[in-house]
């Protein structure tokens, strides 16, 4: 074969690699199988052994240094790296907004909001689309050259896979180390007698400073990239549009980036990623919110320390070594079985945790939870602790892999895999354990409000067989609920009467208390608004329903499948018989009205149901007025959770503070006045 043959066959194999890399790491969606992959790298390296003179930097072979370097090199930053200011309440986030808006002469940009890796910053700089250094953050001004080390992080492509890349583009990321990893590496290390290491970011910067390049490979280190530094012909006028160009180019871009105009959707979306921590394979310590196009952050520009377009709201992270006793599974209320870790009672954060949730059989196995492992468990502010991992390293020889139920615990009804996702579920509508989740919410605050229905009684009146649907709530009798233990006649009174009171609770309300999938308090208002009454909503077709705001095909199908099954034509009549109010009352066409006509709101926190503008124009649309700031002029305050300065105020000035349930309260008995 001639010189030319070969360099042709290895400029193919190179861009064979790239692509397959891009495919892998960045898409998520390889082609090929491992061992393929592998072929096409063996090939490149039998080329390359034979015509040494045929061997470039850039090449997917050239990844490890030879031999280590004598020392790190400080490098200047072009355009200086700095820090970003934190917050850590969503009144500090309100603050930035009301900065940011204001500096933009009063106009509301789109917000990209994305997650906070915990890991290193790194700067990458390529020029002509080949890796030419790579940087660490250092002071800001000036960093470390640690280009060996990162040459040999998979995500980072030794040349950009495209034909025409940018004259010059640094890209900034964070190097970080997966959980996984940080299991193996400390399973290497307790086998060596060595320490162990404690957490991914201390070992992701210790490991990316390394002198021998050697090491960082075999510690499978990952990057992240999320913005850019000195740019020469980049084509991005925004953030998400640079997200969407790096992957092209064989990056790998952050994950789980949104971008929105409302910043009530921003805030809604960080508690939405934060609820999803515990599902990650790396380290998050806050999220992070920024300006999405760049004239505006040019326009915005900088403080001495931090640009004025971002902010990270950020929360205080707790870890504790504790043991798992048992795996138990839950079934919810729509039917999914969630695995749940009983552990070793131990302290974090001012609590003491004793159970996990482990989400799902895919987090079992891809962390290989066991029961009897030692695992770190992590608490993040007010966020539900999760497990991080396993200690390998602690593990005994007998443990075995968790064998995930095949049946539902509570009916023994075949568990379904839903298509296409990873939850498993019980589709047994009358499932004992998917009933008393189902009557506990229909009788929460937040629903059909009915005092007095509790946890326990709900148990107690299952098991008993009083109650087998929603509308035998409405049959019970002071006779059969003075049956069960320590029910007096004073409570059996007190909860005939708040059952008899949700009758008129109105269609809304109802719909959201059916637990219909994916029906939650605003899209039940939406639905309710929209069709007015029960009949003309169960005789609605998919398409109908989808064409209403908020409500898409997903939700349509699940709302059209519920009342056209047996299970949901058979609840919705029983309940229609019982005369329950299936109307949405007292509204115009518009779904306008005047119930809260001369009263004042203020609203703070985060409710559990509504988000900040949907209360606002529940409010508006019956004809009550928002302020921003509290005053004796003020009637109420609704308040959710960690609500701040607001509260305190209207505690000062003793203005009546309402939560969720109590301001839905106010709007029914406002109807029925």
């Amino acid at each position: 074969m001639t010189d030319g043959h070969v360099a042709t066959e290895i400029a193919e194999l190179k861009n064979q690699i790239r692509y397959h890399d891009r495919k892998y790491y960045v898409d998520l969606a390889p082609e090929i199988p491992d061992h393929e992959y592998d072929r096409l790298m063996q090939r490149l390296l039998e080329l390359e052994r034979e015509h040494p003179s045929l061997v470039t930097a850039d090449s997917p072979t050239q990844r490890v240094s030879e031999r280590p370097v004598d020392h790190l090199e400080q490098v200047a930053h072009r355009v200086p790296m700095l820090s970003i200011e934190n917050t850590y309440s969503e009144d500090e986030l309100r603050e930035f907004r009301r900065r940011v808006v204001e500096g933009l002469d009063g106009r509301e940009p789109e917000w990209a909001v994305e997650l906070k890796i915990d890991g290193v910053a790194i700067a990458l700089v390529y020029v002509h689309g080949e890796l030419l250094r790579a940087v660490t953050r250092g002071d800001g001004q000036v960093g470390d050259d640690v280009t060996h080390n990162v040459r040999t992080i998979v995500d980072v492509p030794l040349r950009l896979t495209t034909s025409n890349p940018p004259p010059v583009l640094e890209v900034r990321g964070e190097v970080y180390m997966t959980n996984q990893e940080l299991t193996r590496l400390n399973q290497q290390q307790s086998s060596a007698g060595l320490p162990l290491y404690k957490n991914t970011r201390n070992v992701a910067a210790g490991t990316i400073r390394l002198l021998d390049a050697q090491i960082c490979a075999e510690r499978n280190l990952r990057v992240f990239c999320h913005g850019t530094g000195y740019c020469e012909g980049l084509d991005a006028a925004s953030h998400q549009e640079f997200l969407t160009r790096i992957a092209q180019y064989g990056l790998v871009p952050t994950p789980m980036v949104q971008v929105f105009s409302d910043f009530e959707d921003v805030l809604k979306h960080c508690q939405f990623m934060i609820e999803r921590l515990g599902e990650l394979d790396f380290e998050v310590d806050g999220i992070v919110i920024k300006v999405n196009r760049f004239q505006q952050r040019d326009q915005l520009g900088l403080r001495s320390k931090s640009p004025r377009w971002v902010t990270a709201y950020k929360w205080e992270k707790y870890e504790a070594l504790t043991r798992v006793n048992e795996i138990t599974v839950q079934v919810g209320k729509t039917g999914a079985v969630t695995p749940v870790a009983e552990l070793e009672p131990v302290e974090l954060a001012g609590t003491t945790v004793s159970r996990a949730s482990l989400h799902n059989a895919e987090e079992i196995q891809r962390k290989d939870i066991r029961v009897g492992d030692w695992v770190i468990v992590e608490k993040a502010g007010k966020i539900i602790p999760h497990v991080v991992r396993v200690e390998l390293a602690k593990r005994s020889a007998d443990l075995v892999p968790f064998p995930f139920p095949t049946h539902c615990p509570s009916c023994q009804s075949t568990l379904v895999q839903e298509p296409g996702g990873v939850y498993i579920r019980c589709v047994n509508a009358v499932c004992p354990a998917q009933l008393k989740e189902r009557l506990r919410f229909f009788a929460s605050r937040g629903a059909m409000d009915i005092e007095g229905l509790g946890e326990k009684l709900v148990d107690q009146l299952v098991d008993a067989g009083l109650v087998r649907t929603y509308g035998d709530l409405y049959r019970l009798d002071q006779q059969s609920l003075m049956s069960l233990p320590r029910m007096g006649s004073r409570s059996c009174e007190k909860l005939l009467a708040a059952i008899d009171n949700s009758r008129g609770r109105g269609l809304a309300r109802l719909l959201s208390a059916l637990s219909i999938r994916h029906v939650g308090s605003s899209v039940a208002e939406v639905l309710a608004r929209k069709f007015g009454s029960m009949d003309l909503l169960r005789a609605a077709s998919r398409e109908q329903l989808s064409a209403s705001d908020d409500v898409g095909t997903v939700i349509a199908d699940s709302v059209h499948g519920f009342f056209h099954s047996e299970y949901g034509r058979q609840v919705v009549d029983d309940l229609v018989d019982l005369g329950l109010d299936m109307t949405q009352p007292q509204a115009d066409s518009n779904g306008r009205s005047d119930r809260l006509a001369g009263l004042s709101f203020v609203v703070t926190g985060t409710l559990p149901n509504y988000g900040r503008d949907e209360i606002h124009e529940l409010i508006k649309r019956h004809g009550g007025k928002v302020s921003s700031s509290v005053s004796k002029k003020t009637n109420y305050v609704v308040a959710g959770e960690s609500a701040g300065s607001k509260l305190e105020k209207a505690q000062e000035l003793g203005v009546p503070v309402l939560d969720e349930s109590g301001f839905l309260r106010l709007l029914s008995e406002s109807a029925a006045g």
